[in-house]
């Protein structure tokens, strides 16, 4: 049975302000401990690892809140498809981009997000999203552009950047696509906490097959380091965070949930200037300023009902 998305023309409410912030803090937060991981042991196995404490939790929270864990296999087949996107390629590839870039430069390919979602709502709904939206979200792309732009143009496509770029691109286009199908499901009322939970063992199952092929050695790098930045990425990005991003698909829609992505690298620059040395520039400041007003463009934009599928 199908789910109506919320409908309402007024603005974003106190709820969804709180949840949208939450999520851009959260997620910001994540970019340098993935790359704190990097290193001695391979991105499949970190992500192992990582995939195995989440999906307990998020089972034994599905469980001790008696949410519905039998499901048709059609069903399935959404759980897959956001797991395999969602929770496991996305993560995959920006694991690998993160060997070429900085974390602030990776929060700037993943806030393309907020344009290349919209873009495939139209293609799926055939319809278009409104001109607010898509002006508000282009103006925050080019707001990254400005901050990141020199960098860019200053190291080219030598050593290894264009890598970087291709991976963190592939995982954007991940993410967008696991957006799309997070939200189909939850229009077809799957309960949230029962779809993460099967989602990131279908995400945990795919990375597992592809250590396997690829004969990576199962290890663990002791060091507080590495130890204690996985335990960030297993609270904060991956359970806290894609809890509130899903939540605020439910609330909101995709296309404007999204937009978030926009506004992490704003709070990825500020902890990249502590940790790595960012200096900022008067190009960054005017990019910033464009982030923040493409940021009250889209969060002002009234929600428009998006049909669910029959």
């Amino acid at each position: 049975m199908s789910v109506p998305s919320p409908s309402a023309s007024a603005a974003l409410g106190p709820g969804d302000i709180a949840l949208y912030a939450a999520n851009v803090v959260i997620f910001s937060s994540g970019w340098l401990p993935l790359r704190l991981q990097l290193g001695v042991v391979d991105p499949e196995i970190s992500l192992v690892w990582r995939f195995v404490a989440a999906t307990a939790c998020m089972f034994a929270f599905a469980l001790l809140t008696g949410k519905r864990l039998a499901f048709a296999p059609r069903e399935h087949l959404f759980f897959a498809g956001i797991g395999g996107t969602l929770f496991s390629l996305n993560f995959l590839t920006f694991y690998y981009a993160g060997f070429h870039l900085s974390s602030g430069l990776l929060a700037v390919i993943f806030s393309l997000a907020a344009v290349v979602i919209p873009l495939m709502g139209a293609v799926v709904t055939r319809s278009w999203p409104r001109p607010r939206i898509l002006v508000g979200a282009l103006l925050g792309v080019a707001g990254v552009g400005f901050v990141f732009g020199p960098v860019l143009q200053e190291q080219g496509f030598g050593s290894g950047l264009h890598i970087g770029l291709l991976a963190g691109l592939a995982g954007t286009l991940c993410f967008s696509f696991g957006s799309m199908l997070s939200a189909a499901a939850g229009r077809r009322g799957l309960p949230q906490a029962s779809c993460n939970a099967y989602a990131m063992a279908y995400g945990l199952a795919l990375v597992l097959c592809i250590a396997l092929v690829r004969g990576v050695p199962f290890q663990v790098d002791w060091s507080a380091r590495y130890l204690g930045s996985l335990a960030w990425l297993i609270l904060f990005p991956t359970l806290a965070g894609f809890a509130v991003y899903m939540k605020l698909i439910s609330r909101i829609g995709a296309s404007r949930a999204a937009y978030g992505t926009v506004m992490m690298p704003v709070v990825a620059l500020l902890i990249s200037s502590l940790f790595e040395g960012f200096h900022w520039t008067l190009s960054a400041s005017l990019g910033i300023a464009l982030v923040l007003i493409g940021n009250v463009v889209v969060l002002g934009a009234p929600r428009r009902a998006v049909p669910g599928p029959a």
